[in-house]
C-alpha cells in the first residue's frame, strides 16, 4: 500500500489479475480515469470477460464502479511510484481516461511509456492535446467528441445508416443499397470499377447478414456495408 492508494478491492467471484486468463493471450487492462469514458470502457471491457483494473482520484467515482470491476484504486497514477505499486507494468494495456486534466493526462500517459507498457491508449479533448500525447509515442490516442460528431454528421447529412473512417482516408459505410447496385449481379453491377467501393456484406429484411460475392444480387431495401476511400463511399451512398 502507498499514501496515494485508499482501497483495492477485488469483484467476488473474479478470478484475480496475476491468473491467467480465460481467452488467448493477456486479457488485463488498467483504465485509469473513470470519468464517462473511462467508466463505460470498463464496463464494456468487463462485459466482454476481460480483467479490469479501474483507477481514479476520486473516492466517489471508485466506490460508485468497483463492485462492477475486477479490481478498483483511489490513486494518483501522476507518481510513477503509484503505478509499480498497484503492479500496472506488468499490463499489457493500459487507458488513460483522463480528459480535463491535460497535464495530469501527460504525466500519467509518460509513466505507462516509461513503464514499458506495449499497448497505451490515451483520451485527448482536442486535436492539440493529441499531438502531444503522438509526439510522446502513445499507441492509440482516441478523440471521442470529435469522433463521435464526424461521425454522426454524416449520419444526419447522408444516407448513410453507420460510417466509420480510418486514418488513412478509408471508411466503412452501412447504407441502404442505391438503385444502381440493385437486380444484378454485384459483379455486373460495375460498382467497384465505377464508382470505387466494394459491397462486403448484404443485409435482406428480417434476415442475417451474409458476406457479399461477385454472384450477389442485391434487392432494393437491402441493407449493405460498402467499403472504399471516404469520398467515394459518401458519393456511392448519396446516389438514393
Amino acid at each position: 500500500m502507498v499514501k496515494y492508494l485508499h482501497s483495492l478491492r477485488r469483484r467476488r467471484g473474479k478470478r484475480l489479475a496475476s491468473q491467467p486468463a480465460r481467452h488467448t493471450g493477456d486479457q488485463r487492462v488498467a483504465v485509469i480515469g473513470l470519468g464517462r469514458f473511462g467508466s463505460s470502457l470498463a464496463n464494456e471491457l468487463m462485459h466482454r470477460g476481460w480483467d479490469v483494473l479501474g483507477i481514479d482520484t476520486d473516492t466517489r467515482l471508485v466506490q460508485k464502479y468497483s463492485d462492477g470491476l475486477t479490481h478498483s484504486a483511489v490513486a494518483d497514477c501522476t507518481d510513477p511510484e503509484v503505478l509499480r505499486q498497484l503492479g500496472v507494468h506488468d499490463f499489457t494495456s493500459a487507458v488513460v481516461g483522463i480528459g480535463t486534466d491535460i497535464e495530469a493526462s501527460i504525466l500519467v500517459s509518460s509513466n505507462l511509456l516509461e513503464a514499458e507498457v506495449p499497448n497505451i491508449w490515451a483520451k485527448a479533448i482536442s486535436r492539440q492535446h493529441g499531438q502531444i500525447l503522438e509526439r510522446l509515442g502513445v499507441h492509440h490516442v482516441v478523440l471521442p467528441e470529435h469522433e463521435m460528431g464526424e461521425r454522426v454528421a454524416h449520419l444526419v447529412t447522408g444516407r448513410m445508416l453507420d460510417f466509420i473512417e480510418f486514418d488513412d482516408d478509408y471508411a466503412l459505410v452501412k447504407t441502404v443499397a442505391p438503385d444502381i447496385a440493385t437486380g444484378v449481379p454485384l459483379g455486373q453491377s460495375q460498382v467497384r470499377s465505377r464508382y470505387g467501393v466494394t459491397v462486403v456484406g448484404v443485409k435482406r429484411p428480417g434476415e442475417d447478414f451474409t458476406y457479399a460475392t461477385a454472384e450477389t444480387v442485391v434487392e432494393k431495401g437491402d441493407v449493405i456495408v460498402v467499403t472504399g476511400k471516404t469520398h467515394a463511399v459518401e458519393t456511392f451512398a448519396a446516389l438514393g
